[in-house]
């Protein structure tokens, strides 16, 4: 069986890669970090018109319906760029959960926005520390929720948000009343976390989600996504590192010929191959819907969390005493490496969901 992309999702790949390495060359992030504007709003904009944020949404949706294999190589692509846009919060959650749970009325009103990139939506499941089962409390009743998010990434700029609440998925307007937005201090310092306050704002609730066990659906194909960000994060992260061992002297030699530092790239690699085996049969279940794709999920999100924390702390190891610094890019990574590994549920809680559906399935 063939994990691997399509002959054209390979192509589309060339050419979201180029545009994205000509836009956020490195440094280029943290620059836009120092001057306090990660957020390119026109740049947001243009790849909506190329068509990159609608590619898992349907024609009549307005979207390309190129499938999910698109979706998750784009994902790839924007996590090793570290690209400061809404990609996850906006198309890989918020779109993913109308697309899914909304009726066609629903998809008719919200879908064509985010997909043209002139809505940007986020995704509030967490309450603060917790699991995530647990979190899903805020009170919903007729047409208005109550009850307090965090942290909801992206909330800042966003314009509507999908909310868990104990009886499932409600779609938030944002510019109303009823919402209070707080600014949170966050590791991550390109996409940035609100704490989401909800007073009887008015909300329309996703007919087709009733309650966990459909909001766990989402979470699997989203940790698909998710996966396949961190596999592209991590690859950067090894890249980098391999260019500095390579151009970095001591000792009159290149300090990628020591020892040390050879089996610390080498344990890297192994990690995020592995990591990309299990991200490329997660896009398999997930274009397919296949019913591995709950256990295909956690073995992803699993082996992805670890690439990721393993490349992105040995990068700054290998940089040494410059990679502690500001100046160096190796801290973005490692902080975004630390928030991906927590979004949508700890690696424990997907350990235990790992363990839990390979038991039903024995």
């Amino acid at each position: 069986m063939n994990f691997d992309f399509s002959e054209d999702v390979t192509l589309m790949r060339e050419e979201v890669r180029r545009i994205l390495r000509n836009r956020f060359p490195r440094g280029s992030v943290r620059q836009a970090v120092d001057a306090g504007v990660p957020f390119d709003r026109a740049f947001w904009a243009s790849i909506g018109e190329m068509g990159w944020l609608g590619v898992a949404i349907p024609e009549r949706f307005g979207g390309s319906g190129l499938g999910y294999e698109a979706l998750c190589m784009i994902a790839e692509e924007i996590g090793g760029a570290l690209a400061p846009v809404p990609f996850a919060s906006s198309i890989q959650q918020a779109a993913e959960a109308i697309l899914l749970f909304g009726s066609d009325a629903q998809r008719e009103r919200w879908l064509p926005g985010l997909a043209s990139g002139e809505t940007i939506g986020c995704f509030a499941l967490a309450e603060g520390m917790g699991d995530p089962r647990e979190a899903a409390l805020v009170t919903s009743f007729a047409s208005g929720l109550t009850g307090t998010k965090l942290p909801v990434i992206d909330g800042d700029i966003a314009d509507l948000c999908v909310v868990v609440a104990r009886d499932g998925l409600w779609v938030v307007e944002l510019d109303q009343p009823g919402v209070a937005r707080e600014p949170l201090e966050a590791l991550d310092l390109v996409r940035h976390s609100i704490r989401l306050t909800l007073d009887n704002a008015r909300a329309e609730r996703l007919d087709g989600a009733q309650g966990w066990s459909d909001v766990q659906r989402l979470l699997d194909r989203t940790a698909i996504l998710t996966a396949f960000e961190q596999v592209g994060g991590a690859q950067a992260a090894l890249d980098i590192a391999v260019d500095f061992a390579r151009e970095r002297y001591a000792f009159g030699r290149a300090i990628a010929s020591f020892q040390a530092i050879k089996h610390k790239l080498a344990d890297i690699y192994v990690a995020l191959e592995l990591a990309r085996s299990n991200a490329w049969y997660g896009a398999w279940a997930l274009e397919n819907d296949a019913p591995e794709l709950p256990v295909a999920a956690a073995a992803a999100r699993l082996a992805a969390i670890d690439a990721f924390g393993l490349a992105a702390k040995e990068n700054i190891q290998t940089h040494g005493g410059m990679g502690f610094t500001w100046e160096s890019d190796c801290h973005l990574y490692y902080r975004r490496a630390r928030e991906l590994a927590l979004v949508m549920g700890s690696a424990r809680y997907w350990r235990d969901r790992l363990i839990d559906r390979l038991d039903e399935a024995a």
